[in-house]
């Protein structure tokens, strides 16, 4: 991550395609064969859950850093509510910012956090809008947003994907995470953070918003319903035949 708190992209805005680095072709091969699998489970195309615009969905995915979906939807209505706009929130002070989102996890950080990132943005780029993202590439506008001290991968491709931009970004969450570490996609040291470069590059280059969208909603649905944390649920797995981790000990049944 760049060290200056305002720093100018070095590529000049293109295409709304990201270019990751090559993947291992077996691998890739797996995770095709994955999502393949997942898709029929799943629904896909699976719609999107909601359309926030850009700046909204910056807040909203702060929010949920290690919270459940459905605290930090009711924190971000709290928010919306407390304060007429994003505006507002600059001009608060942090304990008002912090008790409209107390049901959050960690709300004495992400208060001040929440803040200083508008701040960020509205110093950077003259207003709380970051519609201009959408005219830029995906690599382009992830790195322009994680320039901001407190947006690291997750937040960025979250902002890209599920915001009314729908570009092409993959966001991976704890339960992706974890369902991709069984499989052996990505290995078990690679952290969340990592992780998204890594899965991003198995997959086609040249996958829609919405094929994007839908792998890391049935890899994150799986590892909600299936391959749960403590005890996963390898007897009804229909991927447990290109799993690694299924045969290591009793599963639930």
């Amino acid at each position: 991550m760049p060290t200056s708190l305002f720093p100018t992209p070095s590529a000049p805005p293109s295409r709304r395609r990201a270019a990751p680095s090559p993947a291992d072709p077996a691998v890739a091969d797996k995770a095709l064969a994955i999502h393949a699998r997942l898709c029929p489970v799943y629904g896909c195309p699976i719609p999107y859950f909601h359309s926030l615009d850009p700046v909204s969905e910056l807040v909203s995915s702060l929010l949920s850093h290690r919270t459940r979906n459905a605290e930090s939807g009711r924190a971000f209505k709290a928010l919306r509510a407390r304060f007429p706009d994003w505006e507002s929130v600059i001009d608060a002070e942090v304990p008002e910012i912090q008790a409209a989102i107390a049901g959050v996890t960690w709300p004495e950080l992400k208060a001040p956090r929440i803040r200083e990132v508008l701040i960020a943005v509205r110093e950077r780029c003259g207003s709380l809008d970051l519609a201009f993202l959408g005219d830029m590439d995906v690599a382009a506008a992830r790195a322009w947003l994680e320039a901001i001290p407190g947006i690291g991968p997750k937040t960025s491709a979250a902002v890209l994907s599920f915001s009314t931009l729908r570009m092409p970004a993959l966001p991976v969450d704890s339960h992706h995470h974890r369902v991709a570490q069984r499989l052996g996609l990505i290995g078990p040291r690679v952290d969340v953070g990592p992780s998204h470069a890594i899965l991003r590059a198995q997959l086609p280059s040249d996958w829609s918003a919405q094929a994007l969208y839908d792998n890391h909603e049935i890899l994150m649905l799986h590892g909600q319903q299936v391959c749960h944390h403590r005890r996963p649920a390898c007897g009804r797995c229909v991927l447990v035949d290109l799993c690694p981790s299924a045969a290591l000990g009793a599963r639930e049944p």
